[in-house]
């Protein structure tokens, strides 16, 4: 049994290395500075009850150097003022336009719907999405996410990142799950095999939109208007990725494991309607994940081959932290660094307690 599971762990050990060396093709490439865009751009957001939020954060949009964008602001049977906040705005900016959408019976609390309006109602034909909680972190966010579009790229994937809470815990292990999502699909982009990209920070034209019929083969199920969307219409030849800083937004994290749970769960029910290569490799990557932790337990627990258990686990960890650590610097999350192999079995354990509850029980719609 143990001469099974030694090699089973150099087994995981070599998997895990493919894996990071993949990533390694976004930890060491260089971000390119296109020219300069002026295409028109259509800003979209979409809020639902966030009043609060856009006082504080819709300045950065509304704000931003570029040449001509409108800003369509979406609002999704809000029962707050978010909608006479955003009446009040338009008032004030010739550039904004509101969609006002109703509770509607067919689409009861479904975001994609609420999606589909703004942007057939937007005048341009690219299209730039965040959220209503989120802030760009420069002036030059359209400038910089929009010059990524050309002839042939017509979906240029962005990085989200949330605020830093000092040594909070729980704001790492966040941070560490995003910049390890950002790592994922950043480097499945680069090596021509695009699955994903998040709403806080993506752009595509209004061609692809419609091209696929929108939202249409997953409307039903409730999340899925980024990473669904992606998934089915981006390829190696229309997808660029941008991770200059100046691309950044910045959201504000959840601050109780509860709340950042729920939210967690609906985000992982869309990846069973991946594409069936996607799910498998990602699959493939969380089960190495899970035995390269488990396996050196029982090894090392008999000192079976433990100056190469132990040689091994280095090797991967030694590896691990060089791919982090660039991917990091670029997307300016170093100070996590030093918790990754707490913050990753965190991790684990926590997308695992998720599998296990969504079978039982499916999650509910985004807000």
């Amino acid at each position: 049994m143990l001469v099974i599971l030694f090699y089973s762990f150099i087994a995981v050990v070599a998997i895990q290395t493919i894996y990071y060396m993949v990533f390694s093709f976004f930890a060491f490439s260089k971000n390119k500075r296109n020219k300069t865009s002026s295409t028109p751009v259509s800003v979209i957001i979409c809020a639902k009850n966030e009043g609060d939020n856009i006082k504080k954060f819709l300045p950065s949009i509304i704000e931003q150097n570029y040449p001509t964008f409108e800003i369509v602001l979406i609002n999704d049977a809000s029962a707050d003022n978010t909608l006479e906040l955003f009446e009040a705005l338009a008032l004030k900016h010739g550039n904004i336009k509101v969609v006002d959408v109703e509770n509607n019976e067919a689409f009861w609390g479904n975001k994609k719907y609420a999606l589909t309006l703004g942007i057939k109602a937007a005048k341009h034909n690219h299209l730039l999405f965040t959220d209503a909680d989120c802030k760009t972190v420069s002036k030059d966010w359209i400038s910089t996410m929009s010059r990524n579009f050309t002839d042939k790229k017509s979906i240029v994937l962005g990085y989200g990142s949330y605020q830093k809470k000092g040594y909070n815990l729980l704001n790492k292990l966040i941070r560490f799950e995003t910049l390890l999502t950002a790592i994922q699909y950043f480097s499945y982009a680069k090596v021509g095999s695009p699955f994903m990209g998040v709403g806080r920070n993506l752009a595509y034209t209004k061609s692809d939109f419609y091209s696929t019929n929108g939202f249409i083969n997953h409307m039903k199920i409730r999340s899925g208007d980024d990473d669904l969307f992606i998934n089915e219409v981006a390829t190696k030849h229309n997808t660029a990725i941008c991770f200059l800083e100046e691309s950044f937004t910045v959201s504000i994290p959840k601050t109780t494991f509860k709340t950042w749970f729920k939210q967690k769960r609906r985000h992982v029910s869309t990846a069973n309607f991946y594409k069936t290569k996607h799910k498998l490799t990602l699959g493939l990557f969380y089960v190495s994940q899970v035995l390269f932790y488990i396996l050196p337990i029982f090894l090392l627990s008999f000192l079976y081959q433990w100056e190469i258990v132990l040689g091994l686990i280095g090797f991967r960890l030694i590896f691990q932290y060089f791919v982090f650590g660039f991917s990091a610097s670029k997307l300016k999350e170093k100070d996590i660094l030093y918790l990754l192999p707490f913050l990753e079995i965190g991790l684990i354990i926590a997308q695992f307690s998720i599998f296990i509850i969504n079978k039982i029980s499916k999650p509910t719609h985004w807000k």
